[in-house]
């Protein structure tokens, strides 16, 4: 069989077990097992197939007909202007949290000019996962600094890879623990970044209710549900983790926190009792749905 012969039965496979992107799937799948870009798919139609290649693409295409996310097949995923690796420890990057990069450095850009006239921010990213939402902003503010913190030992050395592929390492310090546990993560960030107080907050948190029946069944299944799921109908950590650090801002300072859709009222409420904010929203993502809270105090 050529490669056209078992792109297509592999497209037709994934058709069939209702699979969302058969083509685009069976493509990226073909590609990584063939150590080839996709182009190359393209370009090599009528090569004829050999055994060993085939017995690759064979447990490729299991994995995938059984749920197992590409992103994880692959080992990496891109988001914003780079690629991360990642693994089953970690939340695979969706391109809605790509807005939250986008809104933190545009508000950088526009806002933030210390009382001294210096620009090297210094972030503190809670729940960083693979650390796609800090890292990017390092790799975008070459003279910030950032603090990633995640309960997951097995999640901080994803991260801490990505640091190094991305050539931020020597501006990024990593701390596992509770990432309410503001006490020693401003310890950190004080003696790392200089600054007395935070200037940028991001988080995407656990916010998913553990009730919620919305959840795709293979997300339920691949991904860690310590990075998915929170109490109180998905806005405990939420609600800790800002409160943990909304005395600690510096001015002006930015917090944005990733949220549910249909999180954006109790947020908003939840961020006004801090007194401390001049100005409150609600972003919404391309879809329209609420996404994410952000508050500001201005210089």
């Amino acid at each position: 069989m050529t490669l056209k012969d078992i792109l297509d039965k592999t497209t037709a496979f994934f058709r069939e077990k209702k699979i969302d992107s058969p083509r685009l799937d069976a493509e990226l799948l073909l590609a990584h097992g063939l150590k080839l870009e996709r182009i190359q798919l393209y370009l090599r139609f009528d090569q004829p197939m050999k055994e060993e290649e085939l017995a690759v693409l064979r447990e490729l295409v299991r994995r995938r007909a059984q749920g197992e996310p590409v992103a994880y097949i692959l080992g990496y995923r891109d988001f914003y202007k780079y690629r991360f690796s990642v693994s089953s420890a970690v939340l695979i990057p969706r391109p809605e949290t790509e807005l939250l990069v986008e809104k933190a450095l545009q508000w950088l850009q526009e806002n933030f000019v210390r009382e001294d006239g210096d620009k090297s921010a210094g972030l503190i990213d809670l729940g960083c996962g693979s650390g796609c939402i800090g890292l990017s902003m390092l790799k975008e503010w070459p003279s910030a600094k950032l603090i990633a913190v995640d309960i997951s030992e097995a999640a901080l050395e994803v991260a801490k890879r990505n640091a190094e592929s991305l050539g931020v390492a020597d501006r990024v310090r990593f701390l596992r623990g509770d990432a309410a546990d503001a006490t020693a993560i401003l310890a950190l960030y004080r003696e790392f970044v200089g600054h007395e107080s935070v200037d940028i907050l991001v988080a995407n948190p656990p916010y998913i209710d553990p009730q919620d029946q919305r959840v795709d069944e293979q997300v339920r299944k691949f991904e860690p549900a310590t990075a998915l799921f929170a109490e109180e109908k998905g806005l405990a950590l939420l609600k800790k983790w800002s409160h943990a650090y909304q005395g600690a801002l510096a001015r002006p300072a930015l917090v944005v926190m990733e949220m549910g859709l249909d999180q954006g009222q109790d947020m908003q409420t939840h961020f006004e009792k801090f007194q401390n904010f001049d100005e409150i929203s609600v972003i919404k993502d391309l879809s329209g749905h609420d996404r994410f809270i952000c508050g500001v105090k201005n210089g």
